[in-house]
């Protein structure tokens, strides 16, 4: 008994470790100092003005995305053993740091906001621990009992629609129940499909028990908005009907005040706003005039001189591919052309 509690001290030691080392490094270590920031020119009204450290601050629940997007790319070729969950570990981390010394140079990012960045990141940081130590030992003798079993393909069925889902609404909504009820009604061939049952109807059941505690508390605070303004220079409201997500609120001059919606619908928005013979240009968003972009492709990055690359890490999933974190100015988003014919563009951090 002795014996045992000792090694149960040493795990929970170990375990504590884990989660706030890195916090603790990322407090201490990754440190910027505040730099003087421009008013807002265009977006001076506060109720549409977003703190522009959020720009930085919003990459690690998207990170976390991504990881989930690995997860699905691996499961549609290989088994769960195949994915790097060390490599999403760290480069939660790793951006992390560098990120956190970006948003120190545009001021206080708030309690709040490192609360949570700190709690998803130990959540996230405690989930692939505990699932690479699961299908690197008991998950992978079971896969040798079988190529495929109908768990498994579920399991990927379910891994593809989690990613797409998680592109656009929170993870909290996702029907982890209906998932599992598809679990349980998969036919049973062998021990692999006995061992996929009960590991996956655990995990999705726990899942969707943590999901509502967290809707309710999101509840409680409110939903993010769905929408946000930007000031375009450039192009006339007529020039603009060929983008339906925008939505015109006033002129003053030569500077057009918009409605556009968030996420991935403003990324691929930009895209089509970047190519040749397009005159619009944004010069300001949600009342800000510096943006985080990222961006992957299967060698070492190249970017323009006016794109600051802050952050390279690994792309988990994605064999030899890397992801890049850049910062530039906003009025120079219409420049992409050159970064975008090197590496394919991922997302825009909208605040």
């Amino acid at each position: 008994m002795k014996r045992l509690l000792k090694w149960l001290g040493g795990a929970l030691l170990l375990l504590i470790a884990v989660i706030a080392g890195p916090i603790l490094y990322t407090e201490t270590m990754c440190r910027g100092e505040q730099l003087d920031q421009a008013e807002a020119q265009y977006i001076t009204d506060p109720e549409w003005q977003r703190a522009e450290a959020r720009t930085y601050l919003t990459y690690p629940e998207w990170h976390i995305v991504y990881a989930y997007e690995g997860y699905a790319e691996v499961l549609s070729r290989a088994d769960p053993h195949n994915f790097p969950y060390l490599q999403a570990i760290t480069g939660f981390w790793s951006s992390l740091c560098a990120l956190t010394e970006k948003a120190d140079e545009l001021g206080p990012a708030g309690t709040d906001a490192k609360l949570t960045i700190y709690t998803i990141g130990a959540s996230f940081t405690l989930e692939m621990a505990f699932k690479a130590l699961y299908e690197e030992t008991i998950g992978r003798l079971a896969s040798l009992t079988s190529e495929t079993s109908p768990q498994d393909k579920v399991e990927a069925e379910m891994a593809a629609d989690y990613a797409t889902f998680l592109q656009e609404v929170p993870w909290y909504k996702y029907d982890f129940d209906g998932w599992h009820a598809k679990l349980m009604a998969a036919p049973i061939e062998g021990v692999r499909s006995h061992e996929r049952r009960i590991a996956l109807g655990l995990e999705w059941k726990a899942k969707a028990a943590y999901a509502r505690v967290i809707a309710q508390a999101a509840g409680a605070v409110g939903a993010d908005e769905l929408t946000m303004r930007i000031a375009i220079q450039g192009a006339s409201p007529a020039d603009l009907q060929t983008f339906p997500e925008i939505t015109v609120i006033l002129q003053d001059g030569d500077t057009i005040i918009a409605e556009v919606p968030r996420y991935r619908t403003f990324t691929k928005m930009v895209e089509r706003m970047v190519v040749p013979g397009s005159d619009a240009r944004i010069v300001e968003i949600a009342g800000n005039d510096d943006i985080l972009l990222s961006f992957h492709s299967r060698s070492d990055p190249v970017f323009p001189d006016n794109l600051d690359v802050i952050s390279v890490t690994g792309r988990p999933g994605f064999h030899d591919q890397t992801r890049a974190l850049v910062v530039m100015k906003v009025r120079d988003l219409h420049t992409l052309g050159p970064a975008l014919k090197l590496n394919a563009l991922e997302h825009i951090y909208d605040y």
